[in-house]
This record gives C-alpha cells, sequence and structure tokens, in this order.
C-alpha cells in the first residue's frame, strides 16, 4: 500500500510507490539516464524531507551524528565538496537473502525504509553521492534525486543476487550522482572490474568532473568489491584491475581522485595495501577520526546474522592526498546508539553507515607527487 502523504509531493510519491517489474529494468541494462525526469519539475528538498518524515512519523526519530573537523588548517577559497559513500542495502536482499535475525520484518518494508535514506541523503545534502546495493533506482532514486538537481548513472552487476529473490525490482549495482549546479562532466566510465583475467560480477562507476566554481578537474570512482571470506585474493586482483583503470582516466594521478566503496575488506587485507600503496598516492579520508590519524574506524557495519554477530570495518572514502585535503568527516554511530540488535533497524535502514567527508582543493595543484 502506498503511504499517504502531504500535498506537493503526493501524487510524486503514489507514482513511485509502482514499482518497475523486471522487465521494465532490464531494459535499462545499458544504464541510460531516463529522460522523462528531466522534464519534471524541480523538487523542494525540505518538502521532501517533510514527506519522509509524515511516512516515518512512528519510527524513532533519526541519530544525530557530529562532524569531526581535521585538525591541521585546511582554509580554502572555495566551497567544500561534500562527499557521501553509502552502501544503502538491496531492498531484495534485505527481504530475502542477508537473514538479519534480530532485525524485525516490519523495520524493512521499502515504502518506510526507502524515506529513512533518503532521509540521511537529505540531512547531509552531499554534492556527490556513491551508493551500492541501489536495486530500486529506476523507480525511486533516479526520479527523485533528478528532480533535486542531480545528474544520475547507474551500473548494475550482471549477475545480481536480487535476481533470485521473488518480487524483485531488477539487478542492483552501484550508483553515481552529482549536483549539476556545482559540477559539469567531461568523461564517464562504466567499469566491469576482472580477476586474474576474468570478468566478475562486480563494477565501478569513474567519472571526470569539472569544479564550475574553481575549474579543476577531479575524478569520483564508486565500487562494491567481492563479498565473503575465502575471496580475499579475489578482491585484490579486482582492487588492481580498478586502480590501473583510474590510472589511465586520471593520467597517472594528474587529475585528483576520489573513491568511494564497499571493499568487503578489512584494512589488514592485501586491497586495502594496494590502494595504500598505490602511485595515486591515495589516503582513507576515515583515518581522521582516529587520535593519530593513522587508522581506521572500528567499524563501518554492524550485523547479526545466523552464524553469529558480524561487526566490521568495510567501507572507505580514499582520496589524492597531494590534491586534495580533507576538512571533516561524519561520526559514526555509537554502539548504544546502533542498539543491542545491531543493524539495519527501526532507527536505520542499511547494515552499512553512511560516510560523509568534506575536501577542498589544495592550493597549489602543481604540488609534486
Amino acid at each position: 500500500p502506498v503511504c499517504s502523504m502531504g500535498n506537493s509531493t503526493s501524487r510524486l510519491y503514489s507514482a513511485l510507490a509502482k514499482t518497475l517489474s523486471s522487465g521494465a529494468v532490464s531494459q535499462h541494462q545499458d544504464c541510460l539516464e531516463q529522460p522523462d525526469s528531466a522534464r519534471l519539475d524541480p523538487i523542494d528538498p525540505k518538502e521532501l524531507l517533510e514527506e519522509c518524515q509524515i511516512v516515518l512519523q512512528k519510527r524513532p526519530p533519526r541519530f544525530r551524528r557530529n562532524f569531526v573537523n581535521a585538525k591541521e588548517n585546511t582554509s580554502s577559497n572555495h566551497r567544500p565538496i561534500r562527499v557521501m559513500q553509502w552502501n544503502i542495502l538491496a531492498q531484495a536482499l534485505a527481504e530475502g537473502k542477508d537473514n538479519f535475525v534480530q532485525c524485525p520484518m516490519e523495520a524493512l518494508k521499502w515504502e518506510e525504509r526507502k524515506c529513512l535514506i533518503l532521509e540521511e541523503i537529505l540531512a547531509y545534502k552531499p554534492d556527490i553521492l556513491c551508493l551500492q546495493e541501489v536495486d530500486h533506482y529506476f523507480d525511486t532514486f533516479e526520479p527523485l534525486l533528478s528532480r533535486l538537481g542531480y545528474q544520475c548513472t547507474f551500473f548494475p552487476k550482471p549477475w545480481s543476487p536480487c535476481l533470485d529473490v521473488e518480487q524483485n525490482n531488477g539487478p542492483d549495482g552501484c550508483a553515481l550522482f552529482f549536483t549539476k549546479d556545482r559540477f559539469e562532466l567531461v568523461n564517464s566510465a562504466n567499469i566491469r572490474l576482472t580477476a586474474m583475467k576474468l570478468k566478475t560480477n562486480q563494477v565501478a562507476i569513474a567519472q571526470t568532473l569539472k569544479c564550475n566554481e574553481t575549474g579543476r578537474l577531479f575524478c569520483i570512482a564508486v565500487t562494491h568489491l567481492k563479498a565473503r571470506t575465502g575471496w580475499e585474493r579475489f578482491r585484490s586482483a579486482q582492487g588492481c584491475d580498478l586502480l590501473q583503470n583510474l590510472k589511465s582516466i586520471t593520467q597517472g594521478a594528474k587529475i585528483p581522485l576520489i573513491i568511494c566503496g564497499d571493499f568487503n575488506a578489512e584494512p589488514t587485507e592485501e586491497v586495502y595495501k594496494e590502494f595504500s600503496n598505490s602511485s595515486l598516492n591515495l589516503n582513507s579520508a576515515y583515518k581522521l577520526l582516529s587520535p593519530d590519524g593513522q587508522s581506521e574506524p572500528p567499524y563501518t557495519t554492524w550485523k547479526i546474522r545466523p552464524s553469529g554477530e558480524c561487526r566490521h570495518t568495510l567501507d572507505y572514502i580514499w582520496y589524492s592526498q597531494h590534491a586534495l585535503n580533507v576538512n571533516s568527516a561524519l561520526g559514526l554511530l555509537t554502539e548504544e546508539q546502533i542498539g543491542p540488535n545491531r543493524l539495519p533497524s527501526f532507527h536505520y535502514p542499511s547494515d552499512h553507515l553512511s560516510l560523509v567527508c568534506d575536501f577542498s582543493f589544495n592550493q597549489d595543484p602543481d604540488r609534486l607527487l
């Protein structure tokens, strides 16, 4: 059933609630943007947020998270660029495969869960949004976010596990959104990752953008590497392939780079070390939260499955440390906020926490690596 919503956005939401069939989604396998959305009227983000809050009125309010500022002075002559990274949890997997034993099925209803996801995005107002496990792109995220002023790109997994779930909404994949008033798209590449020279089921999107305010170019990439223990070498090979692609796209790091992703890898894994030691001179933005600026957060995902409790650091925002500064990073939910039943929950829509960082360009663009 469609949730009743207030005046101006209710017609929009009624239309969005009618999810597309798998057949409709399969027509978009080439990931072309839907032309219809561009002709629709813009949405006021405050109105949409109010609409979401009406739907969520029986749920507990969002937890407050604070930004942690960099210790060193990162003043710049332009507005910071806010980047959000989030594995939002595919709806088909949430209800059909992931088996969150402590999460009531009621908390996973899409009509409410999508509003929790939108509320989180609207709360932080990212200039660039990188999402994984998106299986409601064509009926929810593209129509809404395009009307909020974002340019939208989607690249589905070739063999999405969502398609094994009855009444699925099509394949899940990576999605990348940027605000058209701040950036101009210069180049876009959809990358199907390889491992040991074999094409895999994991993908990435890499886009070169021009910042309208500064005229500077930079590349933003989003990916989601292979999950599960025992696949460490596979993830390592996928990471090497992605780095090779990004070296080419950024002309060997001449163009600054930000990479967002669910790497499904702890910092002890080989793929993490490959990114840390890459010739692209990358650093991980969320080290900012640690006292010495050298270690990752204790967790970015926390869930309970039949096999037990899983608390891991798997999600990262990498950046070119010679060309970009991290001004601030959004603090994580505390264990107390997450609660004993862990994620997802009535409070929070995904088993992964969103990561949000504010970046600025280094004032010396010609500084050498």
